[in-house]
């Protein structure tokens, strides 16, 4: 009954004349870059300590392999319940993923295959190396997100992985643009006026972390993005909706990286 009714209460939100939300305003993406800054010193002052290198492994050690052992083939999801942010609304997701009979080499071999994402992504339509100095890769993707209505988007982004030592590497990726496309699953989308976006997905910021272990490799995200907020009268039963958009696609991107590398990995062996 609940998932009926936010389904009809989005379908209000895009058919009975709730306004576009247009580009974010000054005061939330003053929140965004906020909470963004601290997030990013905290990953850093994690990666320099080293141990314990995983997030999920840092409440109680060993988190990791213990799920592992348990759902070997399972991806883990939790969410970081962000602060509030005016005008807007954050969305911090922890996701993990491990893949067996792999190294990191491996694995970033196959995340850093950027011109082939769209064979390996459910939620990439379309994807593009646009340049590469060293460990710094920028990158456009055209992405899908789909709940109830499907929006395209055209993005770019500026990745940059550190290798820690053999065993551990990180990346974090930053967009640089989004532009929501009209016809987006045409080849000749264009991007909609800023005053017309949707406020669907204002900024994607993803940070990485890769573990070797004897069997394989951890793969962990953090997926932190922003949004436009809820109408009042609407926000009881959509926002468990709203909410999930980040979660899915996640989850589908652990997917596809933990298929993805198997498959790479077996095809050169």
């Amino acid at each position: 009954m609940r998932e009926s009714l936010a389904v009809l209460a989005i379908l209000l939100l895009v058919d009975v004349g709730v306004p576009a939300a247009g580009p974010p305003s000054p005061a939330a993406l003053a929140g965004w870059d906020t909470y963004v800054a601290a997030t990013e010193q905290r990953i850093a002052a994690e990666l320099d300590r080293g141990a314990p290198f995983l997030v999920e492994d840092q409440r109680t050690p060993g988190a990791a392999d213990a799920r592992v052992r348990r759902a070997p083939e399972a991806v883990f999801t939790r969410r970081i319940d962000p602060p509030t942010v005016p005008d807007a609304l954050v969305h911090h997701w922890l996701g993990g993923v491990f893949v067996p009979g792999v190294t990191v080499a491996d694995v970033l071999a196959f995340v850093q295959d950027y011109d082939h994402h769209a064979r390996a992504f459910e939620d990439v339509v379309a994807s593009k190396l646009l340049s590469r100095q060293g460990d710094r890769f920028d990158i456009y993707l055209k992405l899908r997100r789909t709940k109830v209505i499907t929006v395209y988007y055209d993005t770019e982004h500026r990745v940059d992985y550190r290798v820690h030592d053999a065993a551990r590497a990180s990346s974090r990726s930053v967009t640089t643009s989004i532009r929501e496309l009209e016809n987006g699953e045409r080849p000749d989308a264009r991007a909609k006026p800023s005053e017309r976006d949707s406020g669907y997905m204002w900024r994607l910021n993803s940070y990485w972390r890769f573990q070797q272990t004897p069997q394989g490799v951890h793969v962990e995200c953090e997926s932190v993005s922003l949004s436009r907020t809820i109408p009042w009268a609407f926000r009881w039963v959509v926002a468990p909706f709203v909410n999930s958009i980040p979660r899915e696609s996640l989850e589908r991107t652990l997917h596809g990286i933990r298929a993805g590398a198997i498959a790479r990995t077996t095809e050169r062996r």
